[in-house]
């Protein structure tokens, strides 16, 4: 709930930041924002709760941590490249290729009832999955629409006027 939450409030405050500041409505430009910072706030997740996030993968999978470790950088790096016009349509395929291959871990993770920051085995369970596969296919929808499909596309396509 909280990367939807940081997501959404992100986007908010690129787009008022970007009418006050541009004078214009750069919806596609907000939303890249808005992941970047909800890919940032997440890759802290990888660093602060290491080892609830080993915990989510399946136990044939060697190098947990390591793997946890890289996919926060990963983050970091996509959080950075959907900011770079040169990089940003190829880092948004490679972001929604990522969120396509965590999403298993994912489905682990509530069949398991991980609960990663606790590192427990207490979490919310498969009902989880009610809301965080829809929230994978969310992610991947705004990758694609804010850094693929639509860049550079202007609401009204017209600077606004203050």
């Amino acid at each position: 709930m909280a990367p939807l939450l940081v997501l959404l409030a992100a986007f908010l405050i690129a787009l008022i930041a970007i009418r006050y500041f541009r004078k214009e409505h750069d919806l596609p430009q907000a939303a890249r924002i808005g992941m970047s910072v909800m890919l940032l706030f997440t890759a802290i997740g990888h660093f602060a709760f290491t080892e609830g996030m080993a915990m989510m993968l399946p136990g044939f999978i060697p190098w947990k941590i390591e793997i946890v470790y890289f996919t926060g950088a990963v983050e970091m790096a996509a959080a950075i490249g959907l900011q770079i016009p040169s990089l940003q349509k190829l880092t948004a395929w490679l972001l929604i290729l990522f969120f396509i291959m965590i999403l298993p871990a994912n489905i682990n993770a509530a069949i398991n009832e991980v609960d990663f920051q606790e590192g427990t085995y207490e979490g919310s369970g498969v009902n989880y999955l009610w809301f965080r596969v829809p929230l994978q296919v969310l992610f991947i929808a705004w990758t694609y629409y804010s850094a693929i499909r639509m860049e550079g596309l202007k609401a009204g396509g017209v600077k606004a006027e203050r």
